[in-house]
C-alpha cells in the first residue's frame, strides 16, 4: 500500500475486534507520529501510548463521542506544548494524520477522539482534565486528541465525498 492508497482507503473505524496489536506494528505507527513535521522543527507535541484496558475504558468517557476507545487495541494521546511553539495545534494535528495513515498502512483501523475544543473553553477544560488526571499529564500541555487504533471489526462502506470541484480551487477562489 502506498500513501495515496492509504488516503483513499482510510475510514474512521469505531468497531474494533478484541485482538492485540502487534508490537512492531504499533511501534511503526508511533514512529510515524514522531516523524511528523513540526513548525521550526520544535518539539511542540508529545505522545502517550495507552494499551491498558482499564485506562482505555476510562479515557473513552472523556466525551460522549469516544465510547469506541474502550474496545481499541491502543489509544495514542497527542499533546501539544504552547510554551514551545505557537504552532502546537497545527503540529499536533499533522501528527494525528500521520498516525492515522500509518495505522491504515498496517491494516488497522483508527478513529479521532477530539479532546481539545476550540470553540468551547469549558468543554475543552473538562475533557482535558479527564485525560490529564488519568495519565499524569503536566498542566502546561494541551491535549489535542486520542487516536484509537486496533484491528477492524467492521469496516464502513466507502464514504461519498463532496464533489472535488466544490472543495478545490485553482489560482483564485472563484476558479
Amino acid at each position: 500500500m502506498n500513501v495515496h492508497e492509504a488516503i483513499e482507503g482510510r475510514r474512521e473505524i469505531t468497531a474494533f475486534a478484541p485482538l492485540k496489536i502487534d508490537k512492531d506494528a504499533l511501534g511503526r505507527i508511533i514512529r510515524a507520529g514522531y516523524l511528523a513535521p513540526a513548525g521550526n522543527n520544535l518539539p511542540s507535541r508529545e505522545l502517550i501510548i495507552v494499551t491498558d484496558r482499564d485506562k482505555l475504558v476510562h479515557l473513552s468517557s472523556a466525551t460522549p463521542f469516544m465510547k469506541w476507545l474502550a474496545t481499541a487495541g491502543a489509544g495514542i494521546v497527542i499533546t501539544g506544548r504552547p510554551d514551545v511553539s505557537k504552532y502546537w495545534l497545527q503540529d499536533a494535528s499533522i501528527t494525528s494524520a500521520f498516525i492515522w495513515l500509518a495505522a491504515e498502512q498496517e491494516n488497522l483501523g483508527a478513529a479521532f477522539g477530539a479532546i481539545y475544543h476550540s470553540e468551547d473553553a469549558d468543554e475543552s477544560a473538562k475533557r482535558e482534565s479527564h485525560v490529564r488526571e488519568a495519565l499524569d499529564i503536566p498542566e502546561d500541555r494541551r491535549i489535542l486528541a486520542v487516536i484509537g487504533t486496533g484491528h477492524i471489526d467492521a469496516k464502513p462502506k466507502p464514504k461519498k465525498h463532496v464533489p472535488f470541484e466544490e472543495i478545490v480551487h485553482y489560482e483564485t477562489f472563484k476558479s
